[in-house]
């Protein structure tokens, strides 16, 4: 049975929502589907430190231009209250979901009837050149329009702030409150995009900002003098995102020119036709890029999400198959390689700074301890890790950053943005590889070097999906429930139960459980920012990879007793 508020929703939106006539058609065809309209239009679409992200569609709990404008509206409104008319300006980049230029184009003519300056680049960008951007052209606000590595069916809306970093918990709170004043029908200031376009409201972003961005990607190189071989086989697949431009570019500058692109994933595609679910972070989205290097006898294997703001690779072993490796496992090998090439080039600053996640494996923290580099564990969010750099910065110490990384595959060597960045992780990882390959050792080599340095360290990711209304309110009662428990998992007992959201050394609140276990052990549960799942992360040290992964299935099959 519906509300009377949902009833009404229903009804106003299918009176009202004529600006894009999929929606109508979406609508009317739903009319005698209970289920679809209430899940459509149950809440609006949460907004968040992660801006929106939702199913592309009709109603209140969807991506549309509706709800696009609304949240736009409420930016402009903050911006306009909180910032001088001479800053008033935002950047505007987007991926190639679908309707991801429609999106864009919507929020621009949005902020430009409010009398906000408008970058917008000409072509599809990744993240991290929203991030630059941002900064370079002293702007107050940026918006991506990106899902990131959702499904075809997502689209999203990320915001960032003048420092180039996703929005804080306390703007987000101040935009959120200015959204929520408005009615999405008659309180929303619009423009013709093209009119002001026209009339110089809305401007493409200089190229030159673009050309910038490369060239601080290209600075973050650490072989100084050392020759290696750049000829390396490389297969690189931009998951029909934004990665092939900045990436080959980044890459064929610097040398490395045997560069083959999977070619069904090579151009822009919303549908994402071979990987349904476009995160290199899975198998499935990997699979076509590894048969390609089979192919061609490739030495390494490179894709970016849509957005590309992450990197995932696969290496050749021994026997000639491939190898996937996980975030953790990367960033590790990162972190040596920036450290130890560091030292020998002099260019170890006095107090270096290791920035990751709450999440990201412990064994890091080891690496960076033995360079005499302090870790600093944050919450979940590479924005976390952007303000640690903002922070340094502002004590005058922004060198002190050398490296940040999360588990889920999003890494940055500079300081030039504040967001993970795809083209500096690729472009670092075939820089580390083909250091390596020159003195004849594989990065597995490297990686077996490390665990048997630093000892072995497993750490895996589950994910639990909870769809629509009842899933949202499972998730709530599932966290209340491990917030009870007082014992551990897989037999490891429980030491200690840290809870995150009353706020705990200085981080902000956050729904965030981590249990630590005996043995150096420790289980993470909390739910997405961002799509309707619980994650649980799990880390388990032992004394080889078979007693670990032997721990880490029974860990599983408690947790799993109480999610399922």
């Amino acid at each position: 049975m519906l509300s009377e508020k949902v009833k009404y929703n229903y009804q106003t939106w299918l009176s009202q929502a004529s600006a894009d006539q999929d929606l109508i058609k979406e609508l009317k065809k739903i009319v005698d589907q209970e289920d679809l309209i209430n899940d459509a239009f149950y809440r609006d679409l949460a907004f968040g430190t992660g801006g929106l992200r939702g199913v592309i569609g009709a109603g209140t709990n969807r991506m549309n231009v509706y709800t696009v404008a609304k949240a736009s509206q409420g930016l402009a409104d903050y911006v306009n209250k909180e910032f001088d008319l001479a800053d008033r300006k935002i950047a505007i980049s987007r991926d190639s979901r679908h309707k991801s230029d429609l999106f864009a184009q919507v929020a621009a003519s949005v902020f430009a009837a409010n009398g906000i300056k408008v970058y917008i680049y000409r072509d599809i960008m990744p993240t991290p050149t929203l991030s630059f951007a941002v900064r370079q052209l002293k702007c107050a606000a940026g918006i991506m329009i990106t899902a990131s590595h959702n499904p075809s069916k997502y689209n999203g809306y990320k915001v960032y702030g003048a420092d180039g970093c996703q929005i804080t918990t306390e703007a987000a709170t101040q935009i959120l409150s200015e959204i929520e004043k408005l009615d999405v029908f008659n309180d929303i200031k619009q423009v013709d995009y093209q009119t002001a376009k026209n009339a110089g409201k809305i401007q493409n972003t200089p190229e030159s900002v673009y050309d910038n961005f490369v060239a601080a990607v290209k600075n973050e190189s650490l072989l100084g003098d050392v020759q290696v071989n750049k000829d390396v086989a490389i297969v690189y697949s931009p998951l029909n995102g934004t990665g092939l431009k900045p990436v080959t570019r980044v890459l064929k500058e610097n040398g490395y020119t045997n560069i083959s692109v999977v070619k069904e994933q090579e151009q822009p595609n919303g549908d994402f036709p071979t990987c349904p679910y476009p995160n290199p972070e899975i198998k499935q989205a990997m699979a076509l890029g590894m048969k390609y290097a089979e192919e061609k006898h490739a030495d390494l294997l490179l894709a970016n999400d849509p957005d590309c703001d992450r990197v995932g690779i696969a290496v050749r072993n021994g026997e000639d198959n491939y190898v996937l490796l996980s975030g953790n496992e990367t960033g590790m090998l990162l972190l040596d390689y920036i450290c130890s090439r560091r030292q020998a080039l002099g260019k170890m600053p006095v107090n270096p700074e290791l920035v990751k996640t709450i999440v990201t494996i412990d064994m890091a923290d080891r690496i960076a301890a033995n360079y005499g580099v302090k870790t600093i564990n944050l919450l979940t969010g590479f924005k976390f890790i952007g303000e640690e750099i903002g922070r340094l910065e502002q004590a005058g110490h922004k060198k002190s950053y050398i490296f940040g990384f999360e588990e889920s595959y999003g890494y940055l060597t500079g300081t030039y943005v504040r967001d993970k960045d795809g083209v500096d992780g690729s472009f670092m990882i075939c820089e580390m590889f083909a250091y390596y390959k020159s003195q004849g050792i594989s990065l597995l080599d490297k990686l077996q070097q490390l665990y048997t340095k630093y000892g072995y360290c497993l750490n895996t990711l589950h994910s639990y999906e909870f769809d629509g209304e009842a899933g949202f309110k499972k998730m709530q009662q599932l966290m209340d429930d491990f917030r009870q428990r007082t014992e551990g998992f897989g037999g490891k007992s429980l030491v200690k139960l840290i809870d995150y959201l009353p706020g705990v050394d200085g981080l902000p609140k956050s729904n965030v459980l981590k249990f630590i276990l005996e043995d150096n052990c420790s289980v993470v549960v909390r739910p997405s920012g961002t799509e309707p799942k619980i994650k649980t992360y799990i880390s388990v040290s032992a004394v080889n990879k078979q007693k670990a992964s032997d721990s880490e299935k029974k860990m599983v099959l408690d947790l799993e007793r109480i999610i399922k």
